[in-house]
């Protein structure tokens, strides 16, 4: 492919560490530079596999910062990004939707700005230039329940790429803003652009507040296992080394201007998904059947808590030949696996151990 100098946000997050290890361990001839905030989701333990990797650079930096985002461009001599930093957890945005939209809204903007005036002071302007920015199936709204879709059990209706936007929490009104900012980068100044939709991912380094780290985490030390409402909501899940895939493949066959939906054709409601969660844990513990079902405790349901999302990723697969290579079951025994697996990682996250090597690496969060 050549050599190129390629900058992924967020590369010390969940999904961002995935992409970081593909791309370096793929692509020696690429400069890989990873930029992350380091807030509370980063952990830099994610990619020590990689960190002294010749074709791998760190930057501890904020994307809200314009003309830090600036000079990095200007320093590296960015030619691609792909765009992961985030935030991301529906709950805090809801808490507090200030933070969502400075860094969702306002960063992604920043690195636009930083990524055009870059671009077009170069010679060869655009040309062999790409802004690629991972959003999230949140922002179509909610899906119905209606019967009678074979592939689904769930209802007719799927996420198409084409389907409106209806965001109907702070989360997801913020990387809906972000899209159309995308979007508008590219009708306005012609910057190449892709965006991709993706549902909810699962898998190893995940941070311990999402629902399937955190309740592996609390079956292994039998707390509770809180369930909004009755369970009933309804997602699709993506196994995160299928997602980093799909984002290598997109990022070098991908139409520019063009938008690709992600999903794992994976739909479980919520208390199903818990079930089989459990199953899987008690299992490899050696518990006995049935062990932790008295763990589930239903809570009081989430404010906007959207029914059902499921995304339609026939485009991806006609255009560009990329599925998903696991079933949930398989994928679930993999994430399971690895966490009691790594209970180590699990342990510094969750009593905040993993936090006191930024502070003496870097400073305060």
């Amino acid at each position: 492919m050549g050599k190129r100098n390629i900058l992924i946000t967020g590369g010390a997050g969940f999904i961002g560490n995935h992409v970081v290890r593909l791309f370096v361990n793929k692509y020696p001839e690429y400069r890989i530079v990873n930029l992350d905030k380091l807030t509370y989701a980063g952990n830099l333990e994610n990619l020590k596999d990689v960190e002294d990797a010749p074709n791998y650079d760190f930057v501890r930096a904020d994307i809200v910062d314009l003309d830090d985002m600036r000079r990095i461009f200007r320093v590296y001599d960015i030619d691609g990004v792909i765009h992961l930093a985030a935030e991301s957890h529906v709950d805090r945005s809801i808490a507090d939707p200030f933070v969502f939209a400075r860094t969702n809204v306002l960063g992604t903007l920043s690195l636009l700005q930083a990524a055009k005036e870059h671009w077009e002071s170069r010679p060869e302007g655009y040309g062999g230039k790409l802004f690629y920015h991972i959003s999230t199936d949140e922002v179509y709204g909610a899906l119905s329940f209606a019967s009678g879709r074979t592939e689904s059990p769930y209802g007719d209706e799927l996420f198409v790429e084409t389907t409106k936007y209806d965001p109907h929490s702070p989360y997801s009104a913020s990387k809906a803003s972000s899209d159309h900012f995308v979007r508008s980068y590219h009708d306005t100044y012609g910057m190449p652009t892709l965006i991709t939709n993706c549902s909810n991912n699962y898998g190893p380094y995940q941070f311990p507040e999402k629902l399937i780290p955190l309740f592996i985490n609390n079956i292994r030390h039998g707390k509770p296992l809180p369930v909004y409402g009755r369970g009933e909501n309804v997602r699709d899940w993506l196994f995160v080394e299928d997602h980093a895939r799909a984002i290598d493949l997109i990022f070098h066959k991908g139409n520019p201007s063009e938008t690709y939906n992600i999903g794992g054709f994976n739909e479980w409601k919520n208390i199903d998904l818990v079930k089989v969660v459990i199953r899987t844990v008690d299992r490899l513990l050696g518990n006995p059947e049935g062990h932790s079902d008295s763990l589930i405790t239903y809570v009081t349901d989430r404010k906007g808590h959207d029914l059902r999302y499921a995304i339609d990723s026939s485009k991806l697969k006609r255009e560009l030949g990329w599925e998903p290579s696991l079933q949930f079951e398989e994928g679930i025994e993999k994430t399971v696996r690895w966490y009691l697996d790594n209970q180590e990682w699990m342990d510094k996250i969750t009593s905040g151990e993993y936090e006191k090597y930024y502070e003496t690496m870097y400073g305060n969060r």
